[in-house]
C-alpha cells in the first residue's frame, strides 16, 4: 500500500463520517418538525456506508491467498428514511397539526439516540484524522531523510 492510499482511505473516511454528521444535525433540528412540504412529519434518515470498490468474489479468494489485499476507503451508498421506527404521537388538541382525535404526530428522531451517534461519527472521523495526520507525517519525515 502507497504512502498516497492511505491519504486517500483516510480522506473517503473524513467525507463520510462529515457526511453522516450534517444528516444526524438535520435530524435533530428537524426533531420537532410536524409538518414539511408535502404536510407530513419529517422522518428520520439514516446513513448507510460501504467499502469503496469493493472487489470481485475473484480478486477476494486471491488476496486472501496472496494476504496483499488492502481496502480503498468507504463511501456513502444511501441515505434513508428509517420507517422502522415508529413515529412519536402525543395527545395536544390546541396543537394547529393535531388531527380529529386530537393527537399531534411527530417525527421518530430520539434526541439520545441522535446524540449517540453523533458521538460516534465525531469519535471516527477523529480517527481518521488522527491516522490521516500520522501518515502525513512519515511523508514529511521520509522527504526530511531523504534531503540528507
Amino acid at each position: 500500500m502507497s504512502l498516497f492510499t492511505s491519504f486517500d482511505i483516510n480522506a473517503s473516511g473524513l467525507t463520510a463520517q462529515r457526511f453522516r454528521m450534517d444528516i444526524i444535525s438535520e435530524n435533530i433540528a428537524n426533531a420537532n418538525s410536524t409538518r414539511n412540504e408535502d404536510g407530513d412529519p419529517y422522518v428520520r434518515k439514516v446513513v448507510t456506508f460501504a467499502e469503496k470498490e469493493h472487489p470481485s468474489q475473484f480478486q477476494k479468494i486471491l488476496n486472501s491467498r496472496l494476504r496483499s489485499y488492502s481496502g480503498k476507503g468507504v463511501k456513502v451508498t444511501s441515505v434513508r428514511e428509517d420507517n422502522e421506527t415508529q413515529m412519536n404521537i402525543v395527545y395536544d388538541p390546541s396543537h394547529p397539526d393535531a388531527d380529529e382525535d386530537g393527537y399531534v404526530t411527530y417525527p421518530n428522531v430520539n434526541i439520545v439516540t441522535e446524540m449517540t451517534n453523533l458521538i460516534d461519527a465525531s469519535n471516527a472521523y477523529q480517527a481518521n484524522l488522527t491516522a490521516f495526520n500520522a501518515s502525513k507525517n512519515m511523508a514529511s519525515q521520509g522527504l526530511t531523510m531523504g534531503k540528507s
